[in-house]
């Protein structure tokens, strides 16, 4: 799975502002919308309803907030960089600026899991998370989350 699948260029917040972990859900709902054309309240209460089973805040300033959703017919992400870190409840109660939303159709059981395992190993790689922080620009951290990773045995 290729992440370019399932991100779009126009799905990429580079200023993204929320004062807190609800807002910030309500603002990636409201940009999901757009994109999924589902009803933003739909997407907001999902992604609520996924919060209180746990904190989607994987730690190191990184959220993944993830929802199942009718009406979808593939997987669909977001990414957010936000504009100063938020309390997000994460494992590690570090505050969070970097956040890839996911949203998957009802029944996506595998493709859903693929998005999420592909994401999460995405993100924990410190060079690529600093290229992250290290950009605003729209066009570049879309560049930087769909390049493919190198798999070659001796690339350094």
């Amino acid at each position: 799975m290729n992440l370019a699948d399932i991100i779009d260029a126009h799905a990429v917040l580079p200023h993204l502002k929320a004062q807190g972990k609800k807002q910030l859900l309500h603002e990636l709902a409201q940009a999901a919308s757009h994109q999924t054309r589902l009803d933003q309240h739909t997407i907001y209460e999902a992604l609520l309803q996924r919060e209180k089973l746990g904190s989607t805040g994987l730690g190191q300033g990184i959220a993944i907030p993830h929802a199942k959703l009718a009406g979808l017919n593939r997987v669909h992400g977001l990414f957010a960089r936000l504009t100063a870190p938020i309390d997000f409840e994460a494992i590690d109660d570090q505050p969070v600026d970097l956040v890839f939303l996911l949203l998957a159709p009802e029944h996506a059981g595998a493709d859903h899991l693929k998005a999420l395992a592909k994401i999460s190993r995405l993100l924990r790689d410190p060079g690529l998370v600093s290229k992250l922080r290290g950009t605003d620009n729209a066009e570049a951290l879309y560049a930087i989350i769909t390049e493919p990773v190198a798999s070659t045995p001796h690339a350094a």
